[in-house]
């Protein structure tokens, strides 16, 4: 043999390595959790994908389509005081309590006051009555639990399904980082091993599929998991977490007068008049000046409290720097004779610049400011999460990744339904065969146990498809034909 025909020799490529029996078993133990994963939750995954990627733009389209209620043809040469504004909006709606105030930003805006709606509770909408500051004539109404935005919201978040649907959204975006933490291995793995041929077209939709999942994957896990405080049992533990350590926002310790009731208002819940996320929990101190024996009603001004006006000019010194153009300034109105103004100032960009401030309704005293510098770690990437999560953090860019990242999801959703589609054989569902190896699948499962500790909706859905498979799937032999 010649030198030349070595050298030739030694280069060729080597041969594609052959799984071993335990990697192959772990392979196919590993796509069936895949498999099935995606099949059950696909569709509220491509809900939410549709509808979180309406939802961003919720600012420019509420913008345009109710110009007519909040901005002025001709700009206010003066303002009426912001009581007499109320009251405007009060008898346009007689009776119904007044949940918060936002002043106009600049001249030409009008004044928004929230007024409880037809339904009660925390989480309930109000109805928004736009005055003209100049004249203090009611310009409009808006019912905000009608408007589009509130609708694809409720379907974001819950389904339209209240407590169930929010339980469901919320296992959904828990088995999406199941989805992608096990794509990720089928696809590590896979690029290692020979693969039989496949048909050109399914060829092409698995291509688009694997490098769909690999260029937004990661986008995709932050946008689960900034959405999961949101969430009803994840987001209520991860508030206990924080309360417990210490790093969601100063302890009540921190001030000598608080009480337990709900933020002024109940509005923590409120797209459009709310407190930051990490203030939500923060207890209220009490109006300290002894008129606890006046009035009862919710929204209505005891004898002796100041006016919103008042009030507002007594906490001015105390508000931060935030520009109008850049924050929108929002007062909830005191509840009962013991409540206090909450005064709010909501960001558009930069979660850094909200602050939350509580007065007391009959001296104008400021009883607590507290803000950025106050929150904890935990709390201020939350908030962080919060602002990138509805692409409004870094403007146009920040809205294009995230817009992007729903694309990402529907495009995986699409592909992988579609492949299962043309892959599947008839009268059965086309999942990968069960593993025989009992040592593969103990760890499969072990691996799953722990995600699904992180995730315990995951978890509990989890130890149900197994008992279904176990108990039911498995001795009936038709179901056990149809799945494999």
């Amino acid at each position: 043999m010649t030198s030349v025909e070595t050298r030739q020799e030694t280069t060729l490529p080597a041969p594609a390595r052959t799984p071993s029996p335990s990697s192959s078993q772990r392979y196919r133990a590993v796509w069936r959790w895949h498999f099935y994963a995606g099949l059950f939750v696909a569709p509220i995954l491509l809900v939410l994908a549709v509808t979180g990627a309406v939802y961003l733009f919720k600012e420019p389209f509420e913008e345009w389509r109710y110009q007519d209620v909040r901005t002025l043809a001709e700009p206010a040469a003066t303002a009426r005081p912001l009581s007499e504004q109320i009251a405007a909006a009060q008898q346009a709606r007689p009776g119904a309590p007044v949940m918060s105030v936002i002043p106009p930003a600049s001249a030409d805006r009008t004044t928004r006051v929230i007024l409880q709606g037809t339904d009660t509770g925390p989480f309930a909408q109000g109805i928004s009555v736009y005055v003209d500051p100049g004249t203090a004539t009611v310009v409009g109404q808006i019912d905000d639990g009608a408007t589009f935005m509130r609708v694809v919201r409720t379907i974001h978040g819950e389904l339209m399904s209240g407590t169930v649907g929010d339980r469901v959204v919320e296992t959904a975006a828990c088995w999406a980082l199941i989805l992608i933490a096990t794509g990720t291995y089928l696809w590590w793995r896979g690029r290692r091993t020979r693969r039989k041929p496949t048909r050109p077209g399914r060829g092409r939709l698995r291509r688009l599929h694997i490098l769909t999942g690999l260029g937004g994957g990661s986008v995709v896990v932050f946008l689960v998991l900034s959405g999961l405080p949101w969430s009803g049992v994840w987001g209520d533990g991860l508030q206990r977490i924080q309360a417990g350590t210490g790093s969601a926002y100063p302890s009540a310790g921190d001030y000598p007068h608080t009480s337990t009731p709900p933020l002024s208002g109940d509005l923590s819940t409120n797209p459009d008049a709310k407190v930051p996320w990490a203030a939500e929990r923060l207890p209220v101190p009490p109006s300290q000046d002894g008129h606890a024996g006046h009035g009862t009603a919710h929204g209505v001004l005891q004898p002796g409290a100041l006016p919103v006006e008042s009030a507002l000019a007594a906490a001015r010194p105390a508000i931060r720097s935030c520009p109008p153009a850049e924050c929108d300034l929002k007062v909830l109105l005191p509840d009962g004779p013991q409540g206090v103004y909450t005064i709010v100032t909501d960001p558009r960009r930069d979660p850094s610049a909200a602050q939350t401030l509580h007065v007391d309704q009959y001296s104008g005293r400021v009883l607590v400011s507290y803000g950025w510098a106050e929150y904890g770690v935990l709390a201020k990437a939350v908030e962080q999460g919060v602002a990138l999560h509805e692409g409004r953090r870094y403007g146009t860019a920040n809205l294009i990744v995230m817009l992007g990242a729903c694309l990402t999801v529907i495009t995986l959703v699409v592909t992988g339904a579609w492949m299962w589609w043309k892959r599947r054989p008839r009268g059965r569902a086309g999942a990968p065969a069960r593993t025989t190896d009992r040592r593969t699948t103990y760890g499969v499962i072990a691996v799953m146990a722990v995600l699904g500790v992180l995730f315990p909706l995951a978890g509990v859905s989890m130890v149900a498809v197994l008992l279904v498979d176990r108990l039911v799937v498995r001795r009936i032999p038709r179901l056990a034909r149809v799945f494999g």
